[in-house]
């Protein structure tokens, strides 16, 4: 992404604008979203733990992780500052607790893609909005653009995050669907999580080949854009 910004920033200065300007509107409130529905649902099930540490609010400073943020902007996927959480206060409901705060990030991503592909479903907009494109168009055209990169970068940031890799969001959902002794075992790989997910992040600049994340993700991104948009991206 920021590669291909670059490159329009040298010939087609304006455009390049809009392509930044989109896409940062679009990354920072996907983010926003997923972390803020983390913090709600953890106060719903009784977790005060990202409501008393100012987490449970619509304002991008507080859910915005840079690392997370420049890994979008450059690779097309990424995370925001993880939400406190701390499971104790889930009770006896400890592992399905989680699984649900857990679900929740990923699941509120999906909606606001959904709601935002409203104009595509109707057939208002073409499906074509949707997807890794520069801004290329004329000045009334950057309001479609926008609204494609709200769907994809949510899109794209709900199918990251469910990848059963810790520390993403699809483990813990992973842990919490197992039976009792299948989730202890799964969790022993908790602590390789960071290791693994780095891997996969690496492969893109390492490997010939490409990213090991594309074949991983490009099903999951599929059926969710099916869903949401009626078509693949």
């Amino acid at each position: 992404m920021l590669f291909a910004v670059l490159d329009q920033l040298r010939s087609e200065p304006t455009n390049a604008v809009f392509t930044l300007l989109a896409f940062t509107f679009a990354i920072v409130a996907a983010i926003t979203v997923h972390e803020f529905s983390h913090a709600l649902s953890a106060n719903l099930l009784g977790d005060s733990t990202a409501k008393n540490q100012g987490r449970l609010t619509l304002n991008p400073l507080a859910h915005l992780d840079p690392a997370g943020t420049i890994m979008i902007v450059v690779v097309g996927f990424g995370w925001g500052r993880p939400t406190p959480v701390n499971p104790a206060r889930f009770g006896s409901h400890m592992r399905s607790g989680m699984a649900a705060v857990s679900f929740a990030g990923p699941i509120s991503n999906v909606i606001v893609a959904s709601l935002c592909a409203i104009p595509v479903k109707i057939g208002l907009l073409s499906p074509g909005i949707v997807g890794f494109s520069i801004f290329s168009g004329g000045p009334g055209d950057f309001w479609a653009y926008l609204l494609g990169s709200l769907i994809f970068i949510n899109i794209l940031l709900a199918a990251f995050n469910l990848i059963p890799v810790a520390p993403l969001d699809g483990f813990k959902v992973v842990q919490g669907l197992l039976p009792r002794d299948a989730a202890l075992q799964w969790s022993r790989l908790e602590r390789w999580g960071p290791l693994i997910l780095m891997v996969l992040i690496l492969s893109g600049f390492l490997l010939p080949t490409g990213s090991l994340l594309v074949p991983i993700m490009r099903p999951l991104v599929n059926v969710l854009a099916t869903i949401i948009i009626g078509g693949q991206i």
